[in-house]
Formats: structure tokens, sequence, C-alpha cells
């Protein structure tokens, strides 16, 4: 994997989505949802990373999935390793607000074991990630442990994703989308960003 083939992936994965269409389309099943993946300054991982966040539109302060992500590479996959951060609310607001970043530091990251986002490019632009594999990725709700499963297609234009918590013992879905997936529109773009010096400091 070259240094283009990186680039193009962190560049593609970067940026605002929003669900306004289909949230509009479909009122009763969707919500309107915004989804970002902001570049993190290189030191934090020294390497790159990103922080995301997912939010309800009318709630941009309030959202209610964050992550702290590194980016690493094998021959043909591009991962995305999930990590935690203890103090995760001071950091709400940062997709958008970017000077929050300041207060997140490499120390207080923990690695989420089993998380991460294994993709690879399906064809020409658009890539395709799922959970890594072994059922690891642990997600607690409404007072059960269940593992999850997330589907994720990423190109230029669009993000379509899911995300379902199995039972570990029946593998009977517990959560999750009944609707079918939540497509997104690209609203912004933060590629510009994105320079070999961040992908690869020498």
């Amino acid at each position: 994997m070259n240094i283009d083939d990186k680039l193009r992936f962190a560049g593609t994965l970067s940026g605002i989505f929003d669900n306004f269409a289909q949230s509009q389309a479909n009122p009763k099943e969707f919500a309107r949802i915004n989804i970002i993946f902001r570049p993190l300054p290189w030191q934090i991982f020294n390497g790159p990373g990103f922080y995301s966040e997912q939010h309800y539109d009318y709630a941009p302060w309030e959202p209610y999935r964050q992550g702290v992500h590194k980016l690493t590479f094998s021959e043909d996959t591009f991962v995305v390793e999930n990590f935690g951060f203890n103090r995760i609310n001071r950091l709400a607001g940062a997709g958008r607000n970017p000077e929050l970043l300041n207060l997140l530091e490499g120390k207080d990251l923990d690695k989420r074991c089993g998380c991460a986002m294994h993709f690879s490019e399906i064809k020409p632009g658009c890539y395709q990630g799922c959970v890594e594999p072994g059922k690891n990725c642990i997600v607690p709700r409404d007072g059960l442990l269940t593992y999850l499963v997330s589907e994720v297609e990423v190109n230029e234009n669009t993000w379509i994703s899911r995300d379902r918590g199995f039972d570990p013992e029946t593998n009977e879905v517990k959560w999750g989308s009944e609707h079918g997936p939540l497509c997104f529109d690209r609203i912004q773009s933060f590629s510009e960003t994105i320079n070999p010096q961040w992908i690869q400091k020498q």
C-alpha cells in the first residue's frame, strides 16, 4: 500500500455527513443525524488519527456516540482502531469545534480491544468496512452485554452504515436499526488538512 492509497482513504473518511434526505423521506423511521470524522493533531498518536461523534441534528453539543481512532495500515487493509477516553464529555462538540481537541492527550486513551474497523477498497474510491473478526467488541446496552456488528460503506459523496448488537450466547439481535442502514450525504470535507506528513511524518 503506497502513500497515495493512504491519503485517499483518510481523505474519504474525514468530513461531516448528514442523513437529511433519508430523514425527510421517512421521518417516522429515521431521525436526522450527523456523523463527523475530524482528523486529530499528529502528536496524539504520533501518527494519523481521528476524533468522531454522532449526534442528532438538533443537539450538536450532545453527541450520543464519541470515539477516538488511530489509523494504521496493513498490506491491503485500512485499520481504524478504537480508543476510549475517560473524560469524553469534555470533547463534546469537538467535531465542529476542533480547538476542544487540545484537551485530548494520548496518555488518557485506552484501546478498545476487538473493536477495530477493517476497511478495504471494493472499487476505486469506495471503501467497505466491518468490525474485526471474533465477536469481541462488547457493548453494554439496556443491562445486557452484546457484541457489536458494524458495517460501513463510504466514498467521496456518501456514508452508509448499520450498527447492531447481538447476544453473545444466542447470536440474537438485541438492538440496532429496525429499518435498515442509515444513509448519509457528505456536507463538508476535511481532506485539505490531510497531507503526507500527517500520514507518515519522517
